[in-house]
């Protein structure tokens, strides 16, 4: 008999880019959410052109929690409360050896994702969905 796997979590969104100039532009986002790696979200930016590749990035998923009401994360991924005259967002600034990127992200659209995720993995029980034989195996795959 299997085992009923939770299923994943995926909110489609449009974020903004803040260029240096403080003007934003849309970006075509994915908020992902996969319970078999329950302590990770991840960010997919849909590429605008056909042929384009999407990029993904994989971070804590606490990180986004504590982002929604005080500066987290240090390094590559940080997220901070980020109020504007058109509401409140969530600031995701992302860095890499390529260059950085500021975000704005609707605040809304976090909390309906991060309760969604809550449903799937309840906060504290994560640890309930890792399978370490699993992660064990594609390491020693690797080799």
């Amino acid at each position: 008999m299997s085992a009923i796997r939770p299923t994943t979590v995926e909110v489609e969104t449009s974020l903004r880019l803040v260029a240096p100039d403080a003007t934003a532009l849309p970006v075509r986002a994915s908020l992902r959410y996969d319970p078999a790696d329950p302590y990770a979200v991840q960010v997919i930016f849909h590429a605008e052109s056909a042929g384009g590749e999407a990029v993904s990035w994989s971070f804590a998923r606490e990180l986004l929690v504590t982002g929604l009401d005080e500066p987290a994360g240090i390094g590559d991924v940080r997220v901070w409360p980020w109020a504007t005259p058109r509401g409140d967002f969530v600031a995701l600034a992302l860095s890499s050896p390529d260059g950085n990127a500021l975000f704005e992200v609707p605040r809304s659209v976090l909390v309906r994702f991060l309760r969604r995720t809550y449903v799937v993995v309840p906060r504290g029980r994560e640890t309930e969905h890792l399978d370490v034989d699993a992660a064990v195996n594609r390491l020693l795959a690797g080799r």
